[in-house]
């Protein structure tokens, strides 16, 4: 059972084959259900059993127990998949047991998940979407750095879409390509056009 984030108060980590019922019992609140895909039991049975294969290849990409650090009780879960058929952009998605929300347990997820998702080189930018309706998922959103854009349409439903680039690979291009310019490699762009991409 690997740690994926560990965090004050939190530890994000694989779930075992036997907290199968844990997962599943998570979804039987209709407060938790509100803003997140209707799933049927054989459906999510499906998602947690997929998600154990899915520990043997990955620790970037998958789906995740939220659990209280201090006495390992089981407080949620949480995602990271690649958004839209593009690898270089994961989607962070997340849901809490009721008994939770607010206390600011999902923005402390929600930075450790950021900081982890950003350590693979090859993910260049992070983005989550909401429910129109679901302030409080939208405000931790916003308090992890993702900033809210247009709303995106998603299977014919119009949802609340975050974004958040890896600011220092944008950091680590345009000073590459500020090296080319000095050294006479390529010719020199607007300061505009550069300052634009940051």
């Amino acid at each position: 059972m690997a740690i994926i984030i560990e965090t004050e108060r939190l530890i994000v980590r694989e779930f075992l084959p036997v907290e199968l019922e844990t997962y599943l019992n998570h979804f039987i609140d209709e407060r938790v259900l509100q803003y997140i895909p209707k799933r049927s039991r054989e459906e999510r049975i499906g998602i947690f059993n997929n998600a154990l294969i899915q520990y043997a290849t990955t620790k970037t990409k998958g789906i995740w127990g939220i659990f209280h650090k201090a006495d390992g009780s089981f407080m949620g879960s949480c995602l990271l998949r690649q958004f839209a058929d593009d690898p270089g952009v994961i989607e962070l998605g997340y849901s809490l047991n009721h008994e939770h929300w607010g206390k600011g347990v999902a923005s402390e997820m929600a930075t450790g998940m950021k900081t982890h998702c950003f350590t693979d080189t090859a993910v260049a930018e992070i983005v989550a979407v909401t429910d129109l309706a679901n302030t409080g998922s939208q405000h931790v959103l916003e308090k992890a750095g993702l900033k809210r854009v247009d709303n995106l349409m998603r299977n014919g439903e119009e949802l609340a879409y975050f974004r958040l680039k890896k600011v220092l690979n944008d950091v680590k291009e345009a000073v590459n390509e500020m090296n080319e310019v000095l050294s006479g490699k390529i010719k020199p762009r607007d300061a505009d056009d550069l300052l634009n991409e940051l």
